[in-house]
Formats: C-alpha cells, sequence, structure tokens
C-alpha cells in the first residue's frame, strides 16, 4: 500500500512497475543488470477519490500522458529496490502536490510613494537620455 494521507492509501495491485535497463554510461554492469524501474498508474481506474482524480488530470505535468495514466522512470540509484522506493515516493509526491489547495491570491496597489518615485525614476532617466543628443556650437 503507498500511503498519500491519513484517509488515503493506494493498492499496490493499481500501480505497475516494470523493471528495465538503466540508460547512460556506467561500465559492464549497466549493459547486464535491469536495475531501472518504469512506474505507471493509471488515473481513471484508480481507487482514488474523485477529487483527487480531478486535480491529477487537471496538472500539466509532463509524465501525465492524455489518457490519464502516470507513468515515472527511475534509474538514479545502483539497487532496483532503490529505484522502485525512488518511483513510488516520486509518486506520493506528485499526487500530494496536485491536491494541495493554493491560496487566494489578495490584489494589492502599489503604494503612492511608490508610484511617485518611479515617475521620479522615469523622469530623471529621460532627461539623462535627452543630454544625449547632439552638442549645438
Amino acid at each position: 500500500m503507498l500511503r498519500i494521507s491519513n484517509t488515503v492509501e493506494v493498492p499496490d495491485h493499481e500501480i505497475e512497475i516494470h523493471q528495465i535497463r538503466a540508460q547512460g554510461a556506467g561500465g559492464q554492469n549497466v549493459n547486464k543488470v535491469a536495475s531501472a524501474v518504469h512506474l505507471r498508474f493509471d488515473i481513471p481506474a484508480s481507487s482514488l477519490p474523485e477529487f483527487y482524480k480531478e486535480r491529477l488530470l487537471a496538472l500539466s505535468d509532463q509524465r501525465i500522458s492524455k489518457d490519464g495514466v502516470i507513468v515515472i522512470k527511475a534509474q538514479e540509484r545502483r539497487t532496483l529496490e532503490l529505484n522502485k522506493e525512488d518511483a513510488l515516493n516520486r509518486l506520493r509526491e506528485l499526487i500530494r502536490q496536485a491536491i494541495q489547495q493554493r491560496k487566494a491570491r489578495k490584489p494589492t496597489k502599489p503604494t503612492k510613494g511608490s508610484q511617485r518615485r518611479r515617475v521620479d525614476k522615469k523622469v530623471k532617466k529621460g532627461q539623462t537620455k535627452a543630454l544625449r543628443g547632439k552638442v549645438k556650437l
């Protein structure tokens, strides 16, 4: 079970984990040992609450396909177990990030002093540029 919060858990049978060969440099061992992990999680077919599903599908993340499948590839670690743990942690963080409530922005106005300073700075800059013209003799 992948524990997301105190009340929400994802059963193991909903998470597909395949071991694959890692890419990149690493010597002879990387060519014969399948220590990388390919994790797939189908959002619409999962047992997550509807609120979680909606928020996940609304995310604009490159790891989420158009069909609503999360694909995570973990190959940073040397062993299969550590890569599997890393992939599960990244899935947990992605789900937690999706359900996190964003703070509502309160629109504010610039202060009178900051407006005055901005205009004064623009006037001064304009005067400096006006002095850069051709000199009359």
